[in-house]
């Protein structure tokens, strides 16, 4: 398997990365540039945007996501928009209308539950247009997408998915914020099919091979894309992290090169089936900022290269679970 380095690729599509000179941004189009795909530096502050396509020797588009109009006209001329301008709240929506008018394939890296659910809202109108809606490229939600189906295509007539994220290590300003909305939200399941306000009992714990620890249940984007991966209509998604989350405030930059490099993230997926057996397995990632960097370059090459179905997607619905383990040092290993 190649290292996070030395892959190269034959550019085959403009990729506009939206929102590259943040923390997470910059670590994506510093690989894309590495990988040799052919992209743009975008994002609303010409100064940054500016400065980042010059240290990369990238070109570069300025535009306020906001501005439907300004939007599409940038859009246009790129087969893929990559967007990495959180808090996804502010910035998905619009680009997903502006991505539909202009026939550009788009992608995120959010971890923002209701940026899914306004991804898979978009399902008629991106069938129509031709163009694929896909939310999550990133650590949330390519590695728990992959073992969902994974675990889902091992189980016998599988009626319900359970997946406990284990996340270790710092984070950057971005990621709080888009956390923030995490947090604020209320704790969602998914029943019958139907999403719905989480039972009075929101802990449980798992052991996925280290012992058994407790997690929280939490309203995370897998509750849409499990459900459109795997068809299943029961899905539970527990969360477990260091330290929680610390006020955004206090965080200007995130994980240091080495921090990133220690720290390793986890997640545990059960599938049960109509006999009552429950299907287990475990996959090991990198630190979630660099897969996300490793993956969301990745998505971006495939669907540049015409590897797209129309409609909203999840990874694994496109890709298959093999994605998640085509990235550098991540494995799934059954329980």
């Amino acid at each position: 398997m190649s290292t996070p380095s030395d892959r190269e690729t034959t550019p085959t599509g403009n990729i506009l990365i939206y929102g590259a000179t943040g923390y997470t941004g910059t670590l994506i189009a510093e690989h894309a540039t590495r990988a040799g795909l052919q992209i743009t530096i975008g994002g609303r502050n010409p100064a940054r945007v500016a400065a980042l396509a010059e240290q990369l020797d990238s070109p570069a588009v300025v535009f306020d996501a906001a501005d439907a109009d300004q939007a599409v006209r940038a859009l246009e001329p790129f087969d893929v928009l990559l967007n990495v301008a959180g808090p996804f709240r502010h910035t998905a929506e619009p680009l997903m209308r502006a991505s539909l008018d202009s026939g550009t394939h788009y992608l995120d890296t959010t971890a923002e539950f209701e940026t899914f659910t306004t991804a898979a809202s978009f399902d008629d109108a991106a069938r129509r247009a031709g163009v694929m809606i896909m939310s999550g490229v990133g650590w949330d939600v390519v590695p728990t997408d992959s073992l969902a189906v994974y675990v889902a295509q091992r189980a016998v007539e599988p009626i319900s998915l359970r997946i406990a994220i284990r996340i270790a290590g710092g984070f950057s300003r971005g990621s709080l914020e888009s956390a923030a909305g995490i947090e604020n939200s209320r704790t969602l399941v998914r029943r019958s099919g139907l999403l719905v306000p989480a039972p009075p009992e929101t802990t449980r714990t798992f052991d996925s091979g280290d012992g058994a620890e407790e997690y929280t249940l939490a309203s995370m984007g897998d509750l849409v894309t499990g459900h459109h991966s795997t068809g299943l209509g029961d899905i539970e998604v527990y969360l477990r992290t260091d330290s929680g989350f610390p006020d955004r405030d206090e965080f200007v930059s995130g994980p240091t090169a080495h921090e990133r490099s220690q720290d390793r993230y986890h997640a545990l997926a059960e599938v049960t089936e109509h006999r009552g057996k429950t299907v287990r397995a475990r996959i090991d990632t990198p630190n979630g900022y660099t897969f996300t960097q490793l993956s969301s370059v990745e998505v971006a090459r495939r669907a540049a290269a015409g590897e797209v179905r129309p409609g909203f997607q999840s990874p694994a619905s496109v890709y298959g679970h093999q994605l998640a383990t085509s990235i550098y040092s991540t494995t799934i290993t059954d329980l």
